[in-house]
């Protein structure tokens, strides 16, 4: 069964979800004794992807079911067309004209001539996009000896600090110990407001005055999350990216800092790209993969785009798992990313 007919069923079926006796909340990686509740708390994960991605949604798949229409059956032109749909959702150039290879092979392969079955082989292929045949890691890595260490990057303005508070949120309803440090000692209010973030959210807080070495700051603070024993440690950067060189320098002493207070961290490196930036954002990605290890990408303002496609064209073009996406203003629209309900959040009209 491919995965147009796969999510069909698990989704659309109401019926479905009561059959998942063994659910587990990803978003908590907790599993849940109540089936009532593994139920609820599975559809409001799926209306939170509906929403979050209705902008994309109905500009990409209204084009797709009008092309459709438009044509008969299939032809050059139809396949022209679908190209220029593509690239207009941000699954980017490259990442589509691969796609357009594979799809008019299998077309060919399998003499396909229903437009409505070649609906379903086109999520099929994208779904393929991201898996590829891999084990996709979207999890975070937990230490299971001492603090958890999770570094932030990416460049001003692209809902780092807020994305920091959400997590700390989330953390905070896992009942975990969390601090918040303060590293970002270049940008103006930074600390200050990452001190707000942190009273809001009832997380542990070490900063400094603005100005002085980020490595001290990051110093202090995991050596009292230590002593306090905290469970999750989430550490602001400054986001410079002009100037590449200077940041290469201070995330190198950053990280090692980090892993002398505490051996193995960090444990994860998450990259903050701003999803309404569009091709910027994986430009961005590229540049910080060049200057530091990146073990996960946080998508946000996903919902602010009719190009939602930009998370297909992220793994595609630096191979860097998707780990969490922004979905709307409120700390559960941050969700733990699930290519399922991804693919399924942008097509769910089709199904």
């Amino acid at each position: 069964m491919g995965i147009f007919n796969k999510l069909k069923n698990i989704f659309k079926k109401e019926e479905n979800y009561k059959e998942k006796d063994n659910f587990i909340d990803n978003e908590n990686n907790i599993e849940l004794d109540n089936k009532e509740d593994k139920i609820v708390i599975e559809k409001e994960n799926v209306k939170v992807y509906e929403r979050g991605l209705s902008k994309t949604r109905d500009n990409f798949v209204s084009k797709l079911i009008n092309l459709t229409n438009k044509y008969s059956k299939i032809t050059d032109e139809y396949f022209d067309e679908l190209e220029e749909i593509l690239i207009m959702a941000d699954i980017g150039v490259n990442t589509v004209m691969d796609f357009m290879d594979r799809l008019r092979k299998r077309v060919k392969n399998e003499k396909i001539e229903d437009l409505e079955y070649l609906k379903e082989v086109i999520v099929d292929e994208l779904f393929i996009i991201y898996v590829n045949d891999e084990v996709i890691v979207n999890k975070i890595n937990f230490s299971s000896d001492g603090p958890t260490v999770i570094l932030f990057v990416g460049v001003n303005g692209v809902g780092k600090t807020t994305t920091i508070a959400k997590i700390a949120a989330k953390f905070k309803d896992e009942h975990k110990k969390v601090m918040m440090i303060a590293g970002d000692t270049f940008r103006a209010g930074a600390t200050k407001q990452l001190e707000e973030w942190s009273i809001k959210t009832d997380s542990l807080f070490v900063g400094k005055e603005e100005g002085v070495d980020p490595s001290s700051v990051i110093y202090d603070g995991l050596e009292k999350a230590k002593k306090e024993n905290v469970d999750v440690v989430l550490i602001d950067t400054a986001g410079r990216l002009q100037n590449k060189v200077n940041l290469m320098k201070e995330l190198e002493k950053i990280n090692k800092v980090i892993g002398k207070v505490i051996p193995n961290a960090p444990h994860e490196t998450l990259l903050i790209i701003d999803a309404t930036t569009g091709q910027n954002g994986i430009s961005q990605a590229k540049a910080f993969k060049e200057i530091t290890n990146i073990t996960g990408i946080v998508l946000t303002k996903l919902d602010g785009t009719a190009k939602g496609g930009i998370v297909l064209a992220i793994k595609e073009s630096i191979g860097i798992p998707v780990k969490f996406i922004g979905l709307g203003e409120r700390k559960e629209d941050l969700q733990v990313f699930d290519i399922e309900k991804y693919i399924y959040g942008l097509f769910k009209d089709m199904m």
